[in-house]
Formats: C-alpha cells, sequence, structure tokens
C-alpha cells in the first residue's frame, strides 16, 4: 500500500468534518504561503500538537524556508541549511524523526524526493502521542502533490518576475546610454556643426560682394552653409531619435501635449486632443516615460499616414500600480488580423510594451477607427 493509499486509510476513519477541511485545504490554494498556513491550521486542528510549521526546500535543494511565516520586528525566519538540525536532517535523510517535545515529517513526490519537512511540537516538551504522529504523517503524504504544484507555481512565478526585471533593467540601461549619448552629441557635434555655420555666415559677409574673382569662393562657401543647416538638421533629428528633450525638459504629458501640435501642424484638418487622469506617488521613471512616448509617436504617426481621421485622442491614466495610454482616432479603420500599412510599427509598438511587462491591445474595424491601448505596470 502506498503512503496516500495509508494516509487515506486513516482519514476515513475520522471524523467527516476532518474529510471535509482536508478536501477543502487540498483543493483552495495552490499558493505556497496559503497553503503552508491552511495545512497547519489543519494539523493543529486535528492532532494534541501546539505549533506546526512548514520548510519548503529550494529549487537548488540545499537550503529550506519556512513558507507561510510571518516577518517579525527583527526579520523573517532565516534559512535552513541542507542537513542542519532536524529539519535538515529530516530533508537530507527523507525520514521522519521525534525529539524532545516535536517531530520532524518529510513531505515527498511520488519518486521520494524531499520537497518539504512538517515539524510539530507539542507544548511543554510533552512526548508525541502515536495517533498524533501517523496523523500528520498521513497528512504529509495526502498533500505531498498539493505541495509539488505550489513549490512548482512558485519557481515559474520566481522565474518571470526575474525575467521581466532583466528586460526592464536592459530596457533602462538602454535608454540611459541613448540619453548619454543624446547629451554628448548636443554638447559636442550640434555644438561645433553651429559654430561652423556662425563662421560661414561670418566669411560671407566679409567677402565683398562686387569682386568677380571672388564669385566662386561666395559659391563655394554658401554651399557650405547649406550643408552645414542640413547636417545640424540631421544631427538635431538624431538627438529627437535617442531620447526626445522634450522628455528631460518638461515631462510625458507636455511631450505628448507637443506631439499632439505637431499633428495638427502637420494635418490641419485632423484635431488631436491629449488627457492626462490620475496622479503617481513618485516620478515616472524615465524608461517608462521614453517607452510610452514611442508607443504615442508611432501610433499618432500611423494616423496622420493611414487613418484619414478627423479627431484623434490621447489619454494617460496613471494608476496606483500601473500607467495606461490610449490613443484612439475616428479613422477609416482596417481589420487587424491582416497585413496592414503601418504593421510593423504596430508590431515594434507591442514588443515595446512587453519588454516591460506590459501589454498592448489594438481595436480597429473597417470605417470604426481604431484605438490602440497600452498598459505598463509600475514596480
Amino acid at each position: 500500500m502506498t503512503a496516500r493509499a495509508r494516509a487515506l486509510d486513516l482519514l476515513a476513519g475520522r471524523e467527516t468534518a476532518l474529510l471535509a477541511r482536508v478536501a477543502g485545504v487540498a483543493c483552495a490554494d495552490r499558493e505556497l504561503d496559503g497553503l503552508a498556513a491552511s495545512l497547519t491550521e489543519l494539523v493543529l486542528s486535528a492532532t494534541g500538537f501546539a505549533s506546526c510549521e512548514l520548510y519548503v526546500l529550494d529549487d537548488e535543494e540545499r537550503t529550506l524556508e519556512r513558507a507561510g511565516a510571518t516577518p517579525l520586528t527583527d526579520g523573517p525566519p532565516a534559512p535552513v541549511l541542507l542537513g542542519e538540525g532536524f529539519v535538515g536532517w529530516c530533508a537530507a535523510h527523507g525520514m521522519p524523526r521525534a525529539y524532545e517535545g516535536g517531530m520532524v515529517f518529510p513531505v515527498q513526490d511520488g519518486r521520494d524526493r524531499t520537497l518539504a519537512v512538517v515539524r510539530a511540537r507539542t507544548t511543554g516538551g510533552a512526548p508525541c502521542s502515536e495517533d498524533d504522529i501517523s496523523m500528520v504523517d498521513a497528512l504529509a503524504a495526502l498533500f505531498a502533490p498539493v505541495v509539488c504544484s505550489a513549490r512548482r507555481l512558485r519557481t515559474a512565478r520566481e522565474r518571470e518576475h526575474s525575467a521581466e526585471e532583466f528586460a526592464e533593467r536592459a530596457v533602462e540601461a538602454q535608454e540611459a546610454e541613448r540619453g548619454r549619448l543624446a547629451r554628448e552629441i548636443h554638447d559636442g557635434i550640434a555644438q561645433r556643426l553651429a559654430s561652423l555655420g556662425f563662421h560661414l555666415s561670418a566669411a560671407l559677409r566679409v567677402l565683398p560682394p562686387a569682386e568677380p574673382s571672388l564669385a566662386e569662393a561666395r559659391r563655394q562657401i554658401l554651399v557650405a552653409r547649406r550643408l552645414c543647416d542640413l547636417a545640424s538638421a540631421e544631427t538635431r533629428a538624431a538627438i529627437g531619435g535617442l531620447r526626445p528633450p522634450v522628455l528631460d525638459d518638461l515631462g510625458l504629458p507636455a511631450a505628448l501635449a507637443g506631439l499632439a501640435r505637431e499633428a495638427d501642424a502637420r494635418q490641419s484638418s485632423l484635431d488631436v486632443t491629449v488627457t492626462v487622469t490620475g496622479e503617481l506617488d513618485a516620478p515616472l521613471p524615465d524608461h517608462l516615460q521614453t517607452a510610452l512616448y514611442r508607443i504615442a509617436q508611432e501610433a499618432v504617426g500611423n494616423i496622420l499616414r493611414h487613418a484619414e481621421a478627423s479627431t484623434a485622442g490621447i489619454l494617460l491614466e496613471y494608476e496606483r500600480d500601473r500607467v495606461r495610454l490610449t490613443v484612439g482616432d475616428d479613422g477609416g479603420g482596417f481589420h487587424p488580423h491582416r497585413p496592414a500599412p503601418g504593421s510593423y510599427g504596430l508590431r515594434g509598438m507591442a514588443e515595446r510594451a512587453e519588454l516591460l511587462g506590459g501589454r498592448m491591445t489594438l481595436q480597429s474595424r473597417p470605417g470604426e477607427g481604431t484605438t490602440v491601448r497600452a498598459v505598463l505596470p509600475l514596480r
């Protein structure tokens, strides 16, 4: 007979209320801390033990951490090294062990690998009764699959969270580097070009206009002046592409307002409005501001290029744990599941949001306009 079968056989002889509680705990919570609290409460209600704790082995199988523990004033319980103390010994050997005033029980999977340890203690160092030992042993065997499932879920979430944090740090570092390059170009190349343009203009002013022998020199200086102006414009565009200066100067709401004014200027028949709602307890991180601005910039660009809209709206909503950007128009719309102009830009917008742990959604139908919505979480 397997350990689970023995556990069910033992529990079958107990009162119906206990069986109902066991079933409820087994089916209710897959969060490891919640499961640990429910399991320990069940042990205390079904036995004479005075205290109970669940220690879960980490993925590297080196330490055990107390699940469901409430941090005290001096911090959370310290991890237990594998093989250290009664809990560590139980995890290392996969066997129950009694000691003065308590006992430890292994929680094992179907391949007899220890996943966790249940530690139960009596009042005042009293010996453990055989019925209580059998009950805790049965519950440990019965809840092993649930503990295994909760442990895997915790591991998956921790890895997902680590991946999101890594992606966010990478984006943050990328934006910081873009900002550094933009400042260097602005303070270096852009200033040199401005100075060059000034000196070229000064050279034109001092050349005698009526001197035929200097006509070719004037023509060459004019060509150089036009090239300098073109290089300056391209430099400003490069700075804006690396890091929009308006974000640093005025912040995201003002940058979106500037984006709306630029769109109105480019297409007089289009009316773009900007609305900002909510407040944040702390300033929005630079890399999130840049991501939202780029998404809005691409969305407005698509409206100008393809939508043939008369009105468009940019809505920025600050919430407690997230920020939401919505860009909508009343243009011609399109079928989202078919290749459409601007689809590469839409893909880039979605990838930018996903890198920061957020998501982007698109709603559009032919003749009914388009709405782009991006939601980014706040850590």
